[in-house]
C-alpha cells in the first residue's frame, strides 16, 4: 500500500498527522475498517496446500523428513507472499491511474514511465483496460489522491479520485482485482461501501501538507460513490446504493469506537494482575 504524505505506520495501524512532521492524531479509514478483519483461515490453508502441491521439490522430497519440513515451512508463508505481491501490484496500478489524472489536469506526470513499470512486471493489460475505462466513462478529474479529514468522528484518509462523470461529482475508490476462471474481473468486496461512505463524510481536504493547510470539503452533497474494480480483462464500475449508506456509515462509526477503545486500553497497562491468597490462608 502506498504511503500518503501525512500518513504514519504506528503500532495502532496507519494514522494521519495534520502536517508534515506532525504527530499522528487519528486513524486512517482503512485502519478503522480493519478492526473487523475477514476470516481468511480457509484461504490461507488453501494457499499453503497449493504451494506444497506445486513445489518442484516435492517429488524428490518424499521419504526425506528434512526436505518435507523445508517445503512445509516455505508453504506456510504462501498466503503472506500472495498478499504482499498483490499489494505491490495494486500500488503500481494505482500510481499509473494517478498519473493519467495528473496528465489530464495539465500537471507534472509520468504516464509513460509508470506504464513501462507495469509492463516490466507483466501487468501492462491493467493499464490498457484502465485507459479504455477512462475514455469510455469520459472521466473529468478534479483531485487525484486527495487527503481528507473528519474531526467529529476522528479519522482521515486519502481518496483515490474525485472526478466528474456524466456531469456528477463522483468519489472513486480503485481496487486492483485478479481474473476469475471465466475471464472476468473478480468482484469488489462490499466493504468498499464503508470506505466510500467514510470518504463522503469528510469535513476538510488537504491543501498543503508542508504548511498544514486545509480547507472545507466542497463535496458534501449530491455525490456519487463508485467502486472501480481494475482487472486485466475488464474494468467493473459499481455504485454504492443509497439504501445501504446509512448502515454502512453506522458500522464505520462503531468500528472507530473499537479502535479508540483498543488505543486507550493499550495505554493503561496490564488488564489482569496476579492476586495472592488471603493472609493467613
Amino acid at each position: 500500500m502506498t504511503q500518503p504524505q501525512l500518513a504514519h505506520a504506528t503500532d495502532f495501524g496507519r494514522m494521519y498527522s495534520r502536517q508534515v512532521g506532525g504527530l499522528p492524531e487519528v486513524p486512517s479509514i482503512t485502519t478503522v475498517i480493519g478492526q473487523a478483519p475477514p476470516d481468511l483461515a480457509g484461504w490461507a490453508g488453501h494457499m499453503a496446500a497449493t504451494a506444497v502441491v506445486q513445489d518442484a521439490r516435492l517429488g524428490n522430497a518424499l521419504g526425506s523428513p528434512a526436505q518435507l519440513r523445508s517445503i512445509a515451512r516455505d508453504a506456510s508463508s504462501a498466503a503472506e507472499r500472495y498478499r504482499d505481491e498483490a499489494a505491490a501490484r495494486g500500488d503500481r496500478v494505482h500510481a499509473y491511474a494517478e498519473q493519467v489524472a495528473l496528465r489530464q489536469l495539465g500537471q507534472v506526470h509520468d504516464v509513460a514511465g509508470h506504464r513501462e513499470v507495469l509492463k516490466a512486471h507483466g501487468e501492462g493489460a491493467f493499464a490498457d483496460r484502465f485507459d479504455e475505462w477512462w475514455d469510455s466513462y469520459e472521466v473529468q478529474p478534479l483531485a487525484p489522491e486527495i487527503t481528507v479529514w473528519n474531526h467529529e468522528v476522528g479519522y482521515a484518509g486519502t481518496l483515490d479520485l474525485v472526478a466528474k462523470i456524466g456531469g456528477r461529482v463522483c468519489l472513486i475508490d480503485y481496487k486492483t482485482k485478479g481474473t476469475s476462471r471465466d475471464g472476468r474481473v473478480k468482484p469488489l468486496d462490499p466493504k468498499v461501501v464503508m470506505q466510500l461512505a467514510a470518504g463522503a463524510q469528510a469535513q476538510e481536504q488537504l491543501v498543503d501538507g508542508e504548511r498544514g493547510a486545509w480547507e472545507p470539503w466542497p463535496h458534501a452533497k449530491d455525490v456519487v460513490l463508485l467502486g472501480v474494480a481494475l482487472g486485466e480483462t475488464e474494468v467493473l464500475t459499481q455504485r454504492a446504493q443509497d439504501a445501504v449508506l446509512p448502515a454502512s456509515w453506522r458500522r464505520f462509526w462503531a468500528l472507530r469506537q473499537v479502535w479508540e477503545a483498543g488505543h486507550q486500553l493499550a495505554g493503561l497497562g496490564p488488564a489482569l494482575r496476579p492476586v495472592p491468597p488471603p493472609a493467613g490462608a
